[in-house]
């Protein structure tokens, strides 16, 4: 049997259960941790076979915010846009990559990689139980590098699945006066600090916010286009950098609803687009053959 007619077959199947769901739409969770194994068929049926899985670490945010905060933060506006154009959320993902924090208490910092084999295995795993479009979502900045790459490497080999990956939201248009220097509201500054005023208040102590300093240190000088791992470091050692200080729940609200509002759109487009599984499967079959792609 052809790759293709598998595939076929494959996406039949799946269409067949989609159309299938015993229990009422209305009364399912977005948290696939929630689901009972039934009302988890019912749930990839609605979802149409698309996922979500909100992407952290475990690192220091300054004196003043959780160790989990991007977690936190990132999984409460994946949550929210689920319960408006719905979709399977995965459970809690803090293993992103932050090398750059081991310095610092309560840092996580798994190998490169068993981050990248953990995060395969994890989208195999999603794969496996109906997931044929997993959008990871980013919560941190230092996965800006690793999530597009392991996206990339997808196509590595043949895969009856596409990732997809959603990256941080900019600020937005609009919205409250800021209190601080943007240039410099990077990690646990004013923005950050407002989302989590939102997502777990209970989590956000202001009163030590000023205890440490946020600024950047200029330690290190290098002409544009030239990377190096430790510029972090050299620029923010205290793993803070902004003023968490003047967070607000006016932005914190306007941040929130601009991040769920990004990724209800992507969840949308997510589940319109046929392109993308069939360029896939097509490039996979080619790939095989790269000789005969001149015929």
């Amino acid at each position: 049997m052809s790759k293709s007619l598998l595939v076929a077959l494959n996406v039949l199947g799946a269409s067949m259960l989609w159309a299938q769901s015993p229990v009422p739409q209305g009364t399912l969770s977005v948290r696939w941790e929630e689901l009972t194994a039934a009302d988890f068929t019912a749930a990839i049926a609605r979802a149409q076979g698309t996922c979500l899985l909100p992407f952290g670490v475990l690192e220091k945010h300054g004196p003043h915010l959780p160790l989990g905060n991007d977690l936190l933060n990132v999984r409460y506006a994946a949550l929210h846009a689920a319960q408006q154009e719905y979709a399977v959320v995965f459970p809690e993902y803090y293993f992103g990559q932050i090398l750059e924090a081991k310095h610092q208490p309560g840092t996580v910092a798994y190998s490169r990689a068993l981050q990248l084999q953990l995060l395969q295995e994890t989208t195999d795993e999603m794969a496996r139980n109906g997931c044929r479009k997993t959008v990871v979502v980013n919560g941190h900045g230092g996965n800006n590098s690793l999530l597009p790459y392991f996206a990339q490497t997808q196509l590595e080999a043949a895969r009856d699945y596409v990732v997809y990956v959603l990256g941080i939201p900019g600020g937005g248009e609009g919205g409250p006066p800021r209190r601080s220097d943007p240039a410099t509201d990077m990690h646990a500054g004013e923005r950050e600090t407002s989302m989590s005023l939102i997502a777990r208040p209970d989590l956000v102590h202001l009163d030590r916010a000023t205890q440490e300093s946020g600024a950047d240190m200029a330690r290190l000088t290098l002409p544009e286009g030239l990377y190096t791992g430790i510029w972090w470091y050299a620029r923010f050692p205290n793993h803070y950098a902004g003023e968490g200080a003047v967070a607000s729940r006016e932005l914190g609200e306007f941040s929130a609803q601009t991040w769920i509002s990004a990724i209800v759109r992507a969840i949308r487009a997510v589940k319109a687009d046929s392109a993308s599984p069939r360029l896939q499967q097509e490039f996979y079959e080619r790939s095989r053959n790269p000789l005969g792609t001149r015929r």
